[in-house]
């Protein structure tokens, strides 16, 4: 058994960024991430970092912008807190080494993206992510006090409810985390964890969905345990679709970030008809849920497989110095923005709801936090304002570090005896085929009956569909030694189940959420919460 006292679970910026505070101030900290420390979300982030800098600007029509983005949901009060946060967590980020992109007379070089009023998006070239992700890195390699445990997956919390289930005596003492199992996926073999505290930072779920801007890894972990812990999910129906992801034969979708319509493109049809007037004043630089739903439209109508990004009105000058990453991996394509339309679709591309969290990063489970785009906290409401998001983790890294801290104060490092975990049969090769299938099966029911325009009907239907999968993966799980593509389609499918439920709680259509019996928003928005406790089943202690 493996003890420290924080686990961060995750290595984007919010799980960096906490880990970094945490470890600076003297506390033992590991970061366990699936695959390499830099795969993550946030190295795939193109756009940037909403924050007011510019004296053009002011944090009124920031909170504004996010409010009507959010369609009646977001928590006002959340809005104004991290917005008013966000220019002290930029000078952190400069502080550490990100160098954001500046114009010749030496000004912050601000981008605009669809909902924003003003240009107020600092970003690097279109390359933000990574920019923001090396840095990072960089910090926490010069912390001794942070272990980063590559090619490690959590598999499940260890809560004193669970122990208690199995006979344990944990005396009086409230429901909380005190570790994980992990797989180490490169000896196959299964650890435990003690921890006094848990941060999850995995990010979101973009790989239940057939076409997703997402990386590999996005298969939600972190919502699965911690709703199999027994913490609160809402708001899971809220699946952010980006409009415009370069259209492919195969089912790779490469983000063209939001920023290339900020700077002049426009959305055409097949037929080169500049269509968004007839679905928002905004044009072109309408919030997604609404640029999304009038693109699906427009290729409903046609059949077409694809519309137009068309910016070939700007010199091939301009476009390499903004965009150079998009500029080139578009090349690669056979496609030169600067003198060839860009054939768009949308793609799944983030997650608004998850497991529920306070500003301070708390979920309802003692010792276990939440942020990022796993994390729900009420800022991003029923739809995400662009590059919100970079902004909500540094904030609610930086808040949870002091709650953290708080919890270490409190709970005195005590040793816990969990148990080992005792694995299943070992594995059959000659079935591993039935997860690869019902992989893709999960993926395309996800994209026909959960995606952008919903009904009940469709919704039902892969409820049904969902429930079938779930039952085949719960029996595979307890009959067979685990590994990683086993793990994340279990989890894949649990939060599948949890954005149907959430989807059908939902009898109106608001932000991302469109339903086609319920085309109207409800006078009053409420959001949609899964509070029932997994069962013991899918959310075992240990296997035996």
């Amino acid at each position: 058994m493996k003890t420290f006292d924080v686990i961060v679970v995750g290595s984007g910026i919010a799980g960096l960024s906490y880990a970094l505070g945490i470890g600076r101030k003297g506390h033992r900290v590991a970061i366990i991430t699936k695959k390499n420390r830099a795969e993550s979300s946030t190295n795939y982030a193109q756009g940037g970092i909403a924050s007011v800098t510019s004296q053009t600007d002011d944090f009124e029509l920031h909170v504004k912008d996010t409010l009507t983005a959010g369609d009646g949901l977001c928590n006002e009060d959340v809005v104004r807190a991290i917005i008013s946060d966000a220019p002290s967590r930029i000078q952190e980020l400069i502080e550490l080494g990100v160098d954001f992109t500046h114009l010749d007379d030496g000004r912050v070089s601000l981008h605009r993206e669809g909902g924003h009023s003003k240009r107020r998006i600092l970003h690097v070239k279109d390359l933000t992510g990574a920019a923001i992700e090396a840095a990072l890195l960089d910090a926490v390699a010069a912390c001794e006090n942070i272990e980063v445990l590559e090619h490690h997956m959590a598999i499940d919390l260890i809560t004193f409810e669970k122990l208690r289930r199995k006979g344990m005596s944990m005396g009086p003492t409230a429901n909380r985390v005190v570790g994980l199992y992990v797989l180490d996926s490169q000896n196959g073999e299964v650890e435990t964890f003690g921890a006094r505290v848990v941060m999850l930072a995995t990010g979101g779920v973009g790989q239940v969905y057939q076409y997703s801007t997402n990386p590999d890894i996005a298969t939600g972990d972190g919502i699965a345990m911690a709703y199999r812990a027994g913490a609160e999910v809402r708001n899971m129906e809220f699946i952010q679709f980006h409009p415009t992801s370069l259209f492919t034969y195969t089912n790779e979708r490469f983000l063209i970030s939001e920023a290339v319509r900020g700077e002049g493109a426009i959305l055409r049809n097949l037929q080169g008809e500049a269509f968004m007037s007839r679905y928002d004043e905004r044009k072109d630089l309408a919030p997604r849920d609404i640029v999304a739903r009038a693109i699906d439209s427009e290729m409903k109508k046609s059949g077409a497989q694809h519309l137009w990004l068309d910016i070939t009105d700007q010199s091939e000058e301009s476009l390499r110095h903004r965009f150079p990453h998009i500029f080139d991996e578009l090349l690669k394509q056979g496609v030169n923005m600067a003198k060839d339309k860009i054939p768009v679709v949308p793609a799944c591309h983030y997650l608004c709801g998850g497991v529920k969290t306070d500003l301070q990063a708390r979920t309802s489970i003692e010792g276990l936090l939440a942020c990022g785009e796993v994390a729900c906290t009420g800022l991003h409401g029923a739809n995400r304002l662009a590059s919100n998001s970079l902004l909500e983790a540094c904030v609610l890294a930086r808040d949870g570090v002091q709650t953290t801290l708080d919890l270490l104060d409190k709970q005195k490092a005590t040793a816990h005896k969990l148990p080992d975990w005792l694995d299943g049969d070992m594995r059959d090769p000659d079935e591993r085929v039935v997860l690869s299938h019902n992989l893709d099966e999960l993926k395309r029911t996800m994209w026909d009956y959960v995606g952008i325009v919903r009904t009940t009907k469709r919704l039902r239907r892969a409820k049904t569909r969902v429930a079938n999968l779930q039952q085949e993966i719960t029996e595979y799980y307890w009959n067979f030694k685990v590994d990683m593509s086993l793990l994340e389609l279990r989890n894949l499918i649990q939060v599948a189940e949890l954005i149907i439920d959430c989807a059908l709680q939902r009898k109106e259509s608001r932000g991302l959420h469109y339903t086609l019996d319920f085309p109207d928003r409800l006078p009053t928005a409420e959001d949609s919460a899964t509070q029932l406790h997994a069962s013991m089943k899918s959310g075992s202690l240990m296997k035996q």
